[in-house]
C-alpha cells in the first residue's frame, strides 16, 4: 500500500474491505479514499454498518447510487450477473479516482476468492483494479486475525454477500424482490437468528424461498416453535412455498432443493 501511494478502496463494509481500509488508512492517510457503490441489491442495515465501520477507522467514505438495476444483462441474472455488477462499481471508483487524481482503484479480494466462480473477477481485471490482500498473500484466515488485531469491530462478522447473490440463475432480479428478501431477511434475524439466506427462485410460476441458516440458528429452529415463525415471516413478504434447508447454509448456494430433502416445506403460513 505504501507503494501504491495513493487509492480509493471498493468498500462493502465486510471484513475483507474493511481491513484493506484500516491499513491504507494508516499507511497512506487521506491518500486512502473509501468508495462504496448504493444499490437496492445493499441492505440499509449493511449500509449502515459499513458507514460506521469507515467512521472508525477514521477514512472518508464516498457513497454513490450504482445503476446496475438498469443493466439488462444484470437483471436478467444468466450467470454473469456479478460481472456487470463490479463493472458498474469499477467505473463509478475510477471516476472517483480520476476526480481526485488518485493513482489506484482497490478491492478486498483475498486469496480464497480465486479458487471460486467469480465473474466479478474478470470485470476487475478488465478496469486495472489492484487486489491487495492477494498480492500479500491473505486468506479469510488471516484477515479475520488482522482485523481482531486492528480492533475492528466487524473481525467476526458473517460473510453479507448482496442481495441479488440470493436469486437462483435464471431468476430475475428487481427492486421488488430485493426488497422481499431484505424483509424477509431482517425478520429472521430479529428472532435472533445470525446467519440467513433467503434463496429465491421461480418454480412452477411460483416465487419460492429456500431458507438456509447457520448450524446454530438451524438447531435452534429445528427444536423451537420459531419454524413456524420462519414460514409466516416469507409469507408475508409474499412467498408461494418456503423451504427450510436441513443441510443450512453454504456459501454461493442457490438453487432450490427437491421436496423430498426439506425438512420443512410447504405453503408460507
Amino acid at each position: 500500500l505504501r507503494g501504491m501511494e495513493s487509492v480509493v478502496v471498493a468498500y462493502s463494509g465486510g471484513v475483507d474491505s474493511s481491513v484493506l481500509l484500516a491499513v491504507a488508512r494508516e499507511q497512506l492517510g487521506s491518500a486512502a479514499v473509501a468508495f462504496t457503490a448504493s444499490s437496492a441489491s445493499l441492505p440499509a442495515n449493511e449500509a449502515a454498518s459499513a458507514a460506521r465501520v469507515a467512521a472508525g477507522i477514521g477514512a472518508e467514505q464516498v457513497v454513490a447510487a450504482s445503476g446496475e438495476l438498469a443493466i439488462p444483462a444484470y437483471t436478467a441474472n444468466r450467470g454473469d450477473r456479478c460481472f456487470h455488477c463490479k463493472s458498474e462499481l469499477y467505473q463509478l471508483a475510477e471516476a472517483e479516482r480520476a476526480r481526485r487524481d488518485l493513482r489506484w482503484v482497490a478491492d478486498g479480494t483475498i486469496v480464497d476468492d480465486l479458487a471460486e466462480h467469480r465473474p466479478g473477477l474478470a470485470a476487475a481485471r478488465a478496469a486495472g483494479v489492484r487486489h491487495p490482500l492477494v498480492e500479500a498473500g491473505f486468506t479469510k484466515a488471516m484477515v479475520r486475525l488482522a482485523a481482531e488485531a486492528l480492533g475492528l469491530p466487524n473481525h467476526d462478522k458473517p460473510a453479507a454477500p448482496c442481495l441479488a447473490s440470493r436469486f437462483a440463475v435464471g431468476t430475475p432480479v428487481s427492486v421488488g424482490r430485493l426488497g422481499r428478501v431484505e424483509r424477509a431477511e431482517g425478520a429472521l434475524r430479529a428472532m435472533g437468528l445470525r446467519v440467513v439466506r433467503v434463496r429465491v427462485a421461480d418454480v412452477d410460476g411460483a416465487e419460492t424461498a429456500r431458507v438456509e441458516l447457520g448450524p446454530d440458528d438451524l438447531a435452534m429452529v429445528a427444536s423451537s416453535q420459531k419454524m413456524e415463525a420462519v414460514l409466516a415471516a416469507c409469507s408475508a413478504e409474499g412467498f408461494r412455498w418456503t423451504t427450510i434447508d436441513p443441510r443450512g447454509y453454504r456459501r454461493g448456494s442457490v438453487a432450490l432443493p427437491s421436496n423430498s430433502s426439506a425438512l420443512v416445506t410447504g405453503p408460507s403460513r
